[in-house]
């Protein structure tokens, strides 16, 4: 740390640490504190910038992910859990509530008696279209004081992190 750096309560924490157990490395706590914090309060932002929209992240998680899917828009149920990791009954509730706003439909697989395929709709489709845009920006926003190289070296460090959590 240099004279310049801000100080924040990860590092009071930190101090507090060090004045009672010295003989403790809490480098890890530093690195771990700030990603949780950081984590918190982008998911509130990115919750608060989902909400003027009418649905929540886990909401957009979902019509989000049949975006990605490209044309038709459309997966299985359990493509849809699977790609969130969220059991099934999980995914009943959420597709319940976006079918009800209109943002996606459920209708039978052709292929598939049984089965069902899940598909967003045009208003879904102008949604996340407009609400991804929404999140960006408040992603750029929290990024803008670090330049270019940073904010790549500091994606090429969070990968090396995610690579050796369990």
């Amino acid at each position: 740390m240099t004279d310049k750096d801000p100080v924040d309560a990860v590092d009071a924490i930190a101090e507090q640490w060090f004045a009672v157990r010295p003989d403790l490395d809490t480098t890890p706590m530093a690195v771990f504190g700030r990603i949780y914090r950081i984590s918190k309060a982008m998911g509130d932002a990115m919750e608060k910038t989902y909400g003027r929209y009418g649905i929540g992240r886990g909401e957009f998680d979902v019509v989000a992910t049949l975006r990605r899917s490209g044309t038709p828009y459309t997966l299985s149920p359990r493509q849809l859990s699977a790609t969130l990791m969220l059991t099934t009954g999980g995914m009943t509730g959420r597709l319940d509530k976006l079918e009800k706003a209109g943002l996606l439909c459920r209708n039978p697989d052709p292929d598939d008696r049984r089965g069902l395929r899940v598909t967003i709709t045009d208003r879904g489709l102008a949604l996340i279209d407009e609400a991804v845009e929404a999140g960006l920006e408040v992603q750029r926003e929290a990024l803008t004081g670090l330049d270019a190289t940073e904010v790549a070296t500091l994606t090429a460090l969070l990968r090396k992190v995610m690579a050796g959590v369990p």
